[in-house]
């Protein structure tokens, strides 16, 4: 037949689609079930399986290391209230060591008054004479003052660290140049400064309260 279409493109109806080459291939009963992998599925990677004491074994690890942590802890803040910590910085001690401060300065002993204020500088310091000037002038005000001092009680001790502290005493004085028999006695307060340093307590300085009146 002639015409403007070549015969396989016709103007009538498509005839069938010729058939597949090769073996006819059954339909699948089921479409959604057919496997992926043309053939069998790769066997299954084995997984070691987690202890159950492993996990155990760890909790007790943490639980361990967080007790030292805090034993450690006490035993650190324990320690300033110690007074083994402290050594010899006790309110017995603080008051030898300031009555030996003022004894010093009532007999005009220089070197023991330096070693006092140096503040456990005294034996390393290699040139003295200002530090041994400095003392006897403290010595010969203390005696214009007062012609004896003596520690009657310690009223408060500030620590501020084992080694260190301010303290307030009390301390029973008798004027100098009293011509009165007996002398009279009065109670001044005074405060120091003291250093717990190598088995001995030292008076790093002394002040007399500003409402003396001396």
């Amino acid at each position: 037949m002639a015409g403007p279409y070549p015969p396989q493109y016709g103007a009538g109806p498509v005839g069938p689609a010729p058939p597949h080459p090769g073996p006819p291939v059954p339909y699948p009963h089921n479409p959604v079930a057919a496997p992926i992998y043309p053939g069998l599925l790769p066997p299954p990677i084995p997984y070691p399986k987690r202890s159950r004491w492993r996990g155990v074994l760890a909790a007790l690890l943490a639980i361990a290391v967080l007790a030292a942590a805090v034993l450690t802890t006490v035993l650190v803040m324990g320690s300033d209230d110690d007074p083994a910590t402290r050594k010899t910085l006790t309110t017995t001690a603080a008051q030898t060591a300031i009555q030996d401060y003022l004894d010093a300065l009532q007999r005009g002993d220089v070197e023991q008054i330096a070693r006092h204020t140096l503040c456990g500088l005294f034996d390393a310091v290699k040139e003295k004479k200002s530090d041994l000037a400095l003392a006897d002038l403290s010595s010969d005000a203390f005696r214009k003052q007062f012609s004896s001092a003596d520690v009657t009680s310690i009223d408060k001790m500030v620590f501020s660290s084992p080694y260190q502290a301010q303290v307030l005493f009390t301390m029973r004085v008798t004027p100098a140049g009293s011509r009165t028999q007996p002398p009279p006695k009065t109670e001044e307060q005074a405060v120091a400064q003291i250093l717990a340093q190598d088995n001995e307590v030292l008076v790093c300085s002394y002040l007399l309260r500003a409402g003396s009146q001396y």
